[in-house]
């Protein structure tokens, strides 16, 4: 499958898998993942020649800001399970991220409030979640991934869309 026909988070999926978590775990691989969680500023960021090249994969789509908070969250992330990020925070007695932390996190209004959130957060959930809907949380954030998140967190099923409601009646 190319990544013309592959999701965004798909595409940040392969990416970290080959730039950021190679199978033999390179030294440039950890150089990187290194000077992207040191990073201060953006332009840190983006002088990264292997972030340009998840710019490319993605088409171009993203903007600046967003494409540096993605870079360098997924610098963060050690492992790729099947959960995602809100399922991880939620899991546990207590939760592995508090309820109030939690919702400061969903109230995030931009990416790189959002990043910063999730920087911190991130070793709390072991460093692990389902990299490809991490990247479209970030990718595409927005009052529909706060309310899955919402879900996730406390382990229950979304409600049907409005749409497949009205459809049913």
């Amino acid at each position: 499958m190319s990544d013309a026909t592959k999701n965004p988070g798909q595409i940040a999926l392969g990416w970290w898998k080959q730039t950021l978590r190679p199978d033999d775990d390179t030294g440039p691989a950890r150089a990187l993942r290194a000077r992207l969680r040191r990073a201060d500023h953006v332009t840190d960021i983006l002088a990264e020649g292997r972030v340009i090249e998840l710019h490319d994969r993605l088409g171009r789509k993203t903007d600046a800001l967003t494409l540096a908070a993605l870079a360098q969250v997924l610098a963060h992330v050690e492992r790729h399970d099947g959960r995602r990020i809100a399922q991880v925070f939620g899991a546990g007695d207590p939760e592995a991220l508090s309820p109030l932390r939690f919702q400061r996190l969903i109230r995030s209004d931009d990416r790189r409030e959002l990043a910063t959130g999730l920087r911190r957060a991130l070793p709390l959930a072991g460093r692990a979640c389902n990299v490809a809907a991490l990247a479209e949380d970030i990718l595409f954030w927005g009052e529909k991934s706060r309310i899955r998140w919402c879900f996730d967190y406390y382990g229950a099923a979304p409600p049907r869309p409005a749409a497949a409601e009205e459809e049913t009646e």
